[in-house]
């Protein structure tokens, strides 16, 4: 792939504003709030694109900020699910949420749900949960089967997501492997309240600090905000953003994250979860993946993006897991066998990898050249 002269550039201050060159420990919702939202629809995915960007922490330490109500997942944007600081969710559903309502509003009358029906969900969760409870995703659409509202095919996930993005109710504390569903107005104990020109300013200047250098056309793919409305937030935010013009493309960056230090010494080589910012948060993503490649990251375009290998903020190979009772096997899958500096960074990678899930790592396959 032919790359521009400023391109490492960009990506190293794209690794900079992401949290992924390493530094202190930092809070699972500092984390989160830096990068305003991470994609969570896998929420494995989504605790360890935690972990990676706090280096040393561990699972049980994100887990517990999901428990303390500091971090919660929900359907702010986009239709999916991501990971938010609990006291950003409100103002960033104020925003994200019209769009995505408009888009689905021939689904919802294609599956029969309507306003009264959406009024009767509400009214049985508030009941359910009020008070300080909690229900898993299967106990609370059992409730609505019980009280003769139909949940089959898809009606469910729409009933809950429509409680999601009103407001209602958040993906909380653990429960096993997932969540359980508690209301957010008793989980969100400090939630921010901000006028509508504030809030744009507040998600443009959040996304760049977290996302950028990154073009109108990335932030507008992510948010689905409208273009006049990010010009808005970029008029609004006006001295803590600076653009500026490589190659022919104009990219935004918050002026708080804008100096990155250029790389220096081994090449810095991640081994990122599916799903994660490094790629998904951008509409353009030919910097960090070369097209050629895109199918082996998201396999017969289905819309699962694996696991991937990264050195420098571009992506060359993915990675495969299985998670035992005593250890984590991996097994990488490199484009084209990897030098063997990179093979030791991908090693320490998914040590660290192991480390935050508590288990010893077992890395199984060849990833140089004889």
């Amino acid at each position: 792939m032919t790359t521009g002269p400023n391109e490492p550039r960009v990506l190293e201050a794209r690794l900079g504003a992401q949290l992924l060159q390493g530094g202190p420990r930092r809070s699972p919702a500092a984390v989160v709030s830096r990068l305003l939202a991470v994609q969570a629809q896998d929420l494995a995915s989504g605790l360890w694109a935690i972990g990676v960007r706090s280096p040393g922490s561990t699972l049980a330490e994100v887990l517990s900020a999901l428990e303390d109500g500091s971090v919660v997942r929900s359907w702010p944007m986009r239709g999916t699910l991501h990971l938010v600081a609990a006291e950003d969710l409100g103002w960033i559903l104020g925003l994200g949420v019209p769009r995505v309502r408009s888009t689905i509003a021939a689904r919802h009358r294609q599956l029969e749900l309507d306003a009264e029906t959406f009024s009767r969900s509400r009214d049985l969760t508030e009941a359910m949960l009020g008070g300080g409870r909690r229900a898993g995703r299967d106990e609370l659409l059992a409730a609505h089967t019980a009280t003769g509202i139909p949940v089959t095919g898809q009606r469910g996930s729409h009933l809950l997501m429509e409680l999601a993005m009103r407001g209602v109710v958040c993906w909380g504390p653990p429960a096993g492997k997932q969540q359980s569903l508690v209301l957010s107005e008793e989980w969100i104990r400090s939630p921010r309240v901000l006028e509508p020109d504030e809030a744009l300013g507040e998600f443009v200047v959040r996304y760049l600090a977290g996302h950028g250098p990154a073009t109108v056309a990335d932030l507008t793919w992510w948010s689905k905000l409208t273009v006049a409305q990010v010009n808005r937030g970029l008029e609004i935010a006006g001295d803590r953003v600076e653009e500026r013009e490589q190659e022919g493309v104009l990219r935004w960056s918050a002026v708080e994250t804008a100096s990155v230090p250029r790389p220096t010494g081994a090449p810095s080589v991640l081994a990122l979860p599916g799903f994660d910012e490094l790629l998904l948060g951008y509409r353009d993503r030919g910097l960090s993946l070369p097209a050629e490649h895109a199918e082996r990251v998201v396999p017969g375009a289905n819309g699962i993006f694996l696991p991937m290998i990264t050195v420098d903020g571009r992506i060359v190979g993915t990675w495969r897991r299985r998670i035992g009772p005593k250890t984590v096997t991996i097994t990488p899958e490199p484009f084209t066998p990897l030098g063997r500096r990179v093979e030791a960074g991908f090693r320490r990678a998914v040590t660290a990898y192991g480390r935050f899930l508590g288990l010893p790592v077992e890395l199984v396959g060849q990833t140089t050249s004889d």
